[in-house]
């Protein structure tokens, strides 16, 4: 059995060339007139390229898939990216970089570089999304450029914590859920709990404590034990598959009888692989599907990777998010070209603005946006991890109204 390093390791190998090809993107080539700029910023070899990879790979394929089937009206949407290894100045250089090429839109990646840059998109006037969900970028007054294309942190836990509380009362729990809430050591790791979840928690009488889970590290043993003393019978990560990989692997070794709780960038295909049988029964809040639930809206995704000779099976749902995000963003734009209007920023804002409960065909919940309301999605399904496939539990459950959601 390999170690969940090793794993990863392989992995990350496997997209060097990839990562190599990147050098070369993003330069300032002459383009045709009616092409779309489109920029975007991956991570594929930093903290989070374990789930970087794949979306970023979505981002790019949906392009591809898009620009074999004649673009937007006829138009070619051309894509200029770069690795910037999660961090958060190189993600600030390669933004002026290419917005200065003429970018109408541009594609994120961290919490701590979109909340860094929300300013600067809000002057340029720049349409962006990101693959953070941080809940305040999704506050049109706060972050008017910004667009959450899955359902927010904040927005997960509190659906998890509502479940918390359900699960621990069906099955005879006296008293408050006891939960322990492992965070990866950053601004996305702690969104979920300074943005809504903390008091929410205390008002539904749910007691959570949280561990920060250092980068890195290759053991959470001190932290479970702490956790197995703390009486805590729920654990909710906030974090990347890799590091949730060897927490349920110590968490396991140890006996920790508990429940195990992933938000969506661990609850994927690559928990399996890294943490193998530790996996088993782990509760996933997934606001896109995974590729092997068949659902009319991961389809096209499936017959892309397929002609290509890819297995969809291994690969995140990442994917789904990562190709979805970039559809969403062609539906603004194709809107405002139907409208006859010019291709600007505060165009493509305003038709995004007009999607009102968006089909996904069944891989996420309809997107609605509004000019007050950048927060596309309100809820999410959640699976089960079982005998290697996440089997859905639920239908889709919305986040509860909660402080200054509340109506």
């Amino acid at each position: 059995m390999r170690s969940s390093r090793s794993a990863l390791t392989c992995i990350a190998a496997g997209y060097l060339a990839a990562v190599l090809v990147l050098a070369a993107c993003g330069g300032s080539e002459e383009r045709a007139e009616d092409e779309i700029l489109i920029a975007a910023i991956f991570d594929l070899t930093g903290p989070t390229a374990d789930v970087g990879i794949d979306y970023a790979d979505a981002v790019r394929g949906h392009v591809d898939w898009l620009n074999a089937r004649g673009g937007i009206q006829g138009r070619p949407v051309r894509l200029i990216y770069q690795d910037y290894g999660y961090q958060v100045d190189r993600a600030e250089q390669l933004y002026t970089q290419f917005v200065q090429e003429g970018a109408l839109i541009f594609m994120g990646w961290g919490t701590g570089d979109t909340e860094a840059l929300r300013l600067r998109i809000t002057d340029d006037r720049i349409p962006f999304s990101s693959a953070s969900l941080s809940h305040v970028l999704g506050d049109a007054h706060e972050s008017p450029y910004n667009f959450l294309v899955a359902t927010s942190y904040s927005d997960q836990f509190r659906i998890v914590l509502r479940w918390i509380a359900e699960d621990h009362r069906a099955n005879g729990g006296e008293g408050n859920a006891r939960v322990a809430f492992m965070h990866n050591a950053s601004p996305f790791g702690l969104s979920p709990w300074a943005q809504g979840g903390e008091d929410y928690a205390r008002e539904i009488g749910v007691d959570v404590t949280p561990y920060e889970m250092s980068r890195g590290a290759t053991d959470y043993t001190a932290e479970f034990s702490r956790i197995g003393q703390s009486g805590a019978t729920y654990v909710v990560f906030q974090n990347t598959s890799a590091p949730a990989a060897v927490a349920l692997r110590n968490a396991r070794g140890l006996g920790i009888d508990a429940t195990f709780v992933c938000l969506n960038w661990c609850a994927n295909a690559l928990l399996w692989r890294l943490a193998e049988d530790a996996a088993e029964g782990v509760v996933g809040a997934i606001p896109w599907a995974p590729l092997t639930d068949d659902v009319p809206g991961i389809r096209d995704i499936r017959g892309y990777l397929e002609s290509r000779g890819e297995d969809y099976a291994g690969k995140t749902n990442a994917y789904t998010q990562g190709w979805w995000t970039m559809a969403v963003f062609v539906e603004g734009i194709r809107r405002a070209l139907d409208a006859g209007e010019e291709l600007t920023g505060e165009n493509i804002k305003r038709a995004l603005e007009t999607i009102d409960g968006l089909d996904t065909g069944g891989a996420g919940p309809p997107l609605t946006f509004t000019p007050s309301d950048h927060r596309g999605s309100k809820g999410l399904r959640l699976f089960r991890a079982e005998d290697g496939r996440w089997t859905p539990m639920t239908e889709v459950l919305t986040a509860p109204s909660w402080g200054p959601d509340a109506p």
